[in-house]
């Protein structure tokens, strides 16, 4: 898949910078005034990571919750999936709250994003895990600048951007270059943990033959299986599972299941391994006659052919 972005970095007509703040278990983004000079280095740095992206030679693929993704991997999700939402809301949203003293309690901020607007009026917005971006102060580290040729100790609190953003986002695509920041910025854990009764109902719409009670209180509890949950069901191919072809390879792979009332009970401990089926991770081979073997795929990639 051929990804362009639809934005234009040399026609910038209006940059905007701010923060997401997490205060009294509830997170907003808002608005931080900034100087020319900033907004220039914010362009910048935007640019530098659409340029490390446009430089991977393999193909971008979909961004799964289920997958484990190299520190840095070009992804991509569309912009109206249920997974970008708090991205998606922060790069429509038509105006910010203005808040001059966001800065004032690092420890409260968990990203900066800055927003920019080119001249066909087409809007790009970066984020970034704040991790180098949080407060350096003067009591932990002796910070020193040149002044009228002397050093001085830098008594302000000092921030520090970092070199590159961790996802783009325009009018279409989420480009993701950094899964983990794109996760935490998003606050995907606690949104897949939460969509888990809901992943549930479409799956047993679905796989009417298969009991997910005991799956249900497993991955309410289990980050893992939550994620499991949210790529199976995003399969178009689990409503034509055949139940005997699921049976089967449940068995040929080591996971435990009965049948009870006419539907298939996962036995208590094999929750995961169910999951790894249904997402196509477990599988057998027997390519010597008589030596049976199973494995489960640390990625899933469909081959075509």
């Amino acid at each position: 898949m051929n990804m362009n972005l639809e934005f234009d970095f040399k026609d910038v007509d209006v940059t905007e910078f701010g923060v997401g703040r997490e205060d009294q278990n509830s997170q907003r983004f808002v608005a931080v005034p900034v100087d020319a000079g900033v907004q220039k280095a914010l362009c910048k740095i935007a640019q530098t990571t659409w340029d490390a992206i446009k430089v991977r030679d393999d193909e971008p693929a979909k961004y799964e919750p289920s997958e484990k993704y190299a520190a840095t991997e070009y992804l991509y999700l569309p912009l109206n999936d249920a997974m970008a939402e708090v991205v998606r809301d922060l790069h429509q949203a038509a105006s910010l709250e203005i808040d001059t003293f966001a800065l004032t309690e690092p420890g409260e901020i968990f990203c900066y994003f800055a927003r920019f607007t080119d001249k066909k009026k087409r809007r790009l917005t970066a984020m970034r895990r704040a991790t180098q971006f949080k407060g350096v102060l003067k009591s932990k580290n002796r910070l020193v600048r040149m002044l009228d040729d002397t050093l001085k100790i830098i008594e302000d609190t000092v921030f520090r951007l970092d070199n590159d953003f961790d996802l783009l986002v325009d009018s279409a695509m989420v480009h993701i270059w950094r899964p983990n920041g794109f996760e935490f910025v998003s606050q995907l854990q606690e949104a897949i943990l939460a969509a888990v009764p809901e992943n549930i109902k479409t799956l047993e719409k679905d796989l009417p033959f298969v009991e997910f009670g005991g799956i249900t209180e497993y991955a309410a509890k289990h980050p893992r299986a939550a994620r499991y949950l949210a790529s199976i069901r995003g399969q178009v191919e689990t409503k034509g599972i055949n139940r005997a072809a699921l049976q089967e390879l449940c068995k040929r792979t080591g996971v435990n299941a009965s049948e009870m009332n006419g539907k298939i009970v996962v036995s208590p401990g094999h929750e995961i391994g169910f999951l790894e089926v249904l997402d196509r991770r477990r599988y057998h081979l027997e390519l010597v006659d008589g030596n049976s073997e199973c494995f489960k795929a640390a990625s899933r990639t469909k081959l075509n052919g």
